[in-house]
């Protein structure tokens, strides 16, 4: 099977995860994440980093997301050039 590829964002500002999987930021408080992991195993995974309180979304993607404007090397790092 090959690694699913998340859609993260978070409400906390300049936090720092440890996410033990490749990922990319595409801001301050969204990254991408390609990982073997389910959905609910990378969900919890982040939760536990973050303030009890704040705010999390995690979502799979079913294809490559379009984007611009986000942080540099996003595209490289989703083609795989990174």
């Amino acid at each position: 099977m090959s690694p699913a590829l998340f859609l993260v964002w978070h409400g906390a500002p300049g936090a720092r995860l440890e996410i033990g999987d490749p990922s990319h930021p595409l801001s301050d408080q969204m990254l991408m994440v390609r990982t073997q992991r389910t959905l609910s195993r990378l969900y919890h995974a982040i939760k536990h980093q973050l303030p009890e309180d704040t705010a999390l979304c995690v979502a799979p993607l079913a294809d490559d997301p379009k984007f611009k404007g986000m942080a540099e090397g996003a595209l490289k790092w989703l083609r795989g050039g990174a």
